[in-house]
């Protein structure tokens, strides 16, 4: 399981965000996605430490703590969704047109 990190400043590095993490265990990853046109980091990331327990301290801990300037939203990750390889979800809509 990972955790989801949002909230968080776009000048935040990997580096960052493990050292604060690796307060409540061992961190095994760390993901930051970048926006495709800017390059810029999104905002928020994903974290994944070595136990469940560290995760839930983790959590405890970080959800609502002020850093680098900003309020922290800390959670367990939610599975992606299967958005389909198809934008706009269209796909089963009732969508109809009159000739």
């Amino acid at each position: 399981m990972s955790i989801y990190v949002g909230n968080l400043s776009y000048e935040v590095t990997e580096a960052d965000l493990s050292s604060v993490f690796a307060e409540y265990g061992s961190v095994k990853r760390i993901q930051l996605p970048t926006d495709r046109e800017t390059g810029r980091v999104r905002g928020f990331g994903f974290v994944e430490m070595g136990t469940d327990a560290e995760e839930s301290a983790a959590i405890d801990a970080l959800d609502g703590a002020e850093w680098m300037g900003r309020d922290l939203k800390v959670s367990k990750a939610k599975p992606r969704e299967d958005r389909g390889s198809f934008g706009g979800g269209r796909r089963n809509s009732s969508f109809s047109r009159s000739y």
